[in-house]
């Protein structure tokens, strides 16, 4: 959906969200009637003052009228203070709710979702587009509210005055209107353009940063620099649009104010020398400031109409996303009880395009307690059964029962509670290893951490780093080895205490000594609980007691190692003997 202007429909929706501060909201209103009040009062007393004052030589009068006029001054001020507070307070309680809104929403998608979705766009609109939101109040729709008021304002003070000196400066207005509706259009279109490509470059900058090792082995250095420059240039042509029209407009709009103000004062001086006594010199000088309130706001409006485009723009893609339904049916009804762990797959069909399937009619038997080991080349669809398991993405077909039950009739959270996962590429939080091992879960005490540590024998290695347990692993875990942030994982799994254990590849591409914690581990992990082993190394599946050979999304052949060794023309010993050779080949 394009964003408009006044998307009557997108702007009842935001303000939806001014609901739980409705006194807030009538609070910047009253304050908004109040400045538009006192604005324009304050030059009518300056015409008294000067008509009836200072042309009389009467001090007494006059030193009361300029108390009256520092008096609505100190209104106006106030009305002017709690005016723009309460619109900015309102305006950054409405993004954090609808901040809060986004990003819950944002973690009930399908994995799907995120793989189809760039990085750097949803940090865009998680962020830099909600803030923008909040300027539709603070500087768009509130500032525009109380300029049209103070013009309302204006203009009554003005008839009632001298309507003759009222109608010259009216006349202009239409001008300056159908000036500034051209200026909105063009605008609107320039804005769009703008944060189209500040979603491009958030985007591309938050890939190369995350992929910078990748940048620079392979020399690309010269190549992603001409790339950004290309972005960077339509990124400044962008804004470049909005500076021309800018540049345009507001010197106009300038120039008509002053031809409008030269012709009141020409007029009005040809009134009061023609001998006219409606006219005086006090309305001369009162107009002067009235043209300046009239002509400003209307000037100012197409400014603050800037940004509240901006904020409609902005909350036309969040509210994309917020309107998106890919999340996970969470239509279970059963608390996940702590599993005896007997899994199985019938008929499991899946793609995770909707074209190609990836898992093409399994069906897979695991008995509670059960350790089974999943083996296969790259692409046969071992991982996509862990995503399956834990209802990552949603089965084509079939179904997917744990202790007899369709995992789709458990209540999603506790289904996901009672499985962890130990991942090839572990993901550590740039927080302390103590947060990451327990993802700030109040209910895990240090002591347990370090209790479960021992068991697994990593506690010592966890001390001798800095600080120990409060070590700062910075983004991503950069501080730490693959091995090491696989042991942190392995930990992580421990403390939850699950009662069905998934581990894919996670013995690949470790030094032998941290193989050799893994392996600890992973038999502390494994003992008297069904787990999921996925391996490329099949010397680390051997004990298994269920080895599953899966072959572009089928499963090909089942048994014990030994059972599958046995065949000498099957897959399993394929591969096997294929390993074990390069192995040989390379020692």
């Amino acid at each position: 959906m394009k964003a408009k202007a006044f998307d009557t429909r997108l702007f009842k929706r935001i303000l939806q969200y001014t609901k739980p501060y409705r006194l807030l909201f009538y609070g910047v209103i009253a304050s908004a009637v109040g400045l538009a009040i006192f604005s324009a009062l304050r030059p009518y007393l300056l015409k008294s003052t000067v008509d009836d004052y200072i042309k009389t030589h009467d001090a007494h009068g006059l030193l009361l009228y300029i108390s009256l006029m520092g008096f609505v001054l100190m209104l106006e001020v106030l009305s002017q203070f709690y005016f723009v507070l309460w619109a900015n307070v309102l305006g950054q309680d409405i993004v954090k709710d609808i901040r809060m809104k986004l990003f819950r929403h944002l973690l009930s998608f399908k994995m799907r979702y995120f793989d189809m979705a760039p990085v750097g766009q949803l940090i865009t609109r998680s962020v830099s587009d909600i803030e923008s939101i909040a300027r539709i109040f603070s500087q768009g729709l509130f500032m525009i509210f109380s300029d049209l008021l103070k013009m309302v304002a204006v203009l009554i003070f003005m008839f009632w005055m001298n309507w003759k000196l009222a109608w010259i400066a009216t006349l202009a207005m239409p001008v300056l209107v159908y000036i500034t509706r051209i200026f909105q259009r063009k605008m609107q279109v320039a804005f769009e353009e703008v944060r189209l490509q500040v979603a491009n470059m958030n985007t591309f900058v938050q890939e190369r940063v995350t992929g910078m090792k990748i940048v620079q082995l392979f020399n690309r250095e010269d190549i992603e620099a001409e790339k950004f420059r290309d972005i960077n240039h339509k990124h400044r042509h962008a804004w470049v649009k909005t500076i021309l029209y800018n540049s345009i407009f507001f010197p106009i709009a300038d120039i008509i104010s002053s031809v409008t103000l030269g012709l009141v004062v020409w007029y009005g001086c040809s009134l009061i020398l023609g001998g006219n006594l409606n006219t005086t010199f006090g309305d001369l000088f009162t107009y002067t400031m009235y043209i300046g309130m009239l002509f400003n706001p209307l000037r100012q409006i197409a400014d603050k109409f800037n940004e509240m485009q901006l904020g409609m723009i902005s909350a036309n893609r969040v509210f994309e996303i917020l309107d998106t339904e890919d999340q996970v049916q969470q239509n279970g009804s059963i608390e996940a009880p702590s599993f005896n762990g007997e899994i199985l797959f019938r008929d499991v069909h899946f793609s995770y395009t909707g074209k190609e399937e990836v898992i093409k009619g399994i069906d897979l038997s695991v008995k509670a307690g059960q350790m089974v080991a999943i083996v296969g080349s790259t692409g046969a669809g071992k991982s996509t059964i862990i995503n399956l398991l834990n209802r990552f993405y949603e089965i084509d077909s079939g179904e997917i029962l744990i202790d007899g039950q369709n995992i789709v009739n458990y209540k999603l959270d506790s289904l996901r509670k009672q499985i962890a996962v130990v991942l090839q590429d572990v993901f550590l939080f740039a927080d302390s290893i103590f947060h990451n091992i327990t993802l700030h879960n109040p209910a895990i005490s240090r002591e347990e951490v370090i209790s479960a540590a021992k068991k697994i024998g990593i506690h010592e290695f966890i001390q001798s780093l800095p600080d120990g347990y409060d070590y700062n692993v910075k983004e991503r875990g950069a501080m730490l080895s693959s091995g090491q942030r696989q042991l942190i994982a392995f930990l992580r799994a421990y403390v939850s205490n699950p009662s069905i254990l998934v581990l894919d590849e996670a013995t690949s591409s470790v030094d032998t000594h941290t193989e050799e914690m893994i392996q600890h581990a992973t038999e502390t992990l494994t003992s008297g609980r069904t787990s999921i082993v996925i391996a490329h190394r099949l010397a680390t599946v051997i004990n298994a007691d269920k080895i599953v050979v899966m072959d572009k999304g089928l499963i090909v052949e089942e048994g014990t190692h030994a059972e599958l060794l046995g065949r000498s023309d099957g897959y399993y010993r394929n591969l096997y003997d294929s390993q074990f050779l390069s192995e040989e080949k390379a020692n």
